[in-house]
């Protein structure tokens, strides 16, 4: 069985164990955005270009919001060094890929959910999400 290119493959109780340092950090990461997201709406009315500009281009041009860009960027390496993947800042969404049975899927995690309630295979995603057994139903709406 090979790892396809993860460094770490989880178990569902190591997953788990990472849900409230992963649950922290993506509050720090969400709130980031949503500042920034503020910041850049509130910018735009008086410099409109700004909503067709990359990243890269409105911190040159706004060096003010460097701070909100390195915060989220810190957090999502740091989500990303215990080996699993963020997928949607906003929906908050973390994958931890995952041995079943000799395929590896990802355990998918969203933020407010207690612990690793569903898996997808790699090549789909949140909305083809199945229950891991045993997991309430009432997670996967």
């Amino acid at each position: 069985m090979s790892n396809i290119g993860f460094d770490k493959l989880f178990s569902e109780e190591e997953a788990n164990e990472l849900i409230p340092r992963l649950e922290i950090l993506m509050r720090q990461l969400q709130m980031q955005a949503t500042s920034l997201r503020t910041r850049i709406d509130e910018l735009s009315v008086t410099d409109p270009s700004i909503l067709h500009c990359t990243m890269n281009e409105i911190v040159g041009r706004y060096p003010e919001l460097r701070s909100f860009a390195t915060n989220m960027a810190d957090a999502a390496a740091q989500i990303e060094s215990f080996g699993c993947i963020l997928k949607d800042i906003e929906m908050g969404l973390i994958d931890f890929p995952y041995d079943a049975d000799d395929e590896v899927v990802f355990l998918c995690w969203q933020f407010g959910e207690p612990r690793v309630v569903a898996w997808h295979s790699i090549n789909s995603g949140f909305s083809e999400r199945q229950p891991l057994p045993g997991a309430p139903n009432r997670w996967l709406n």
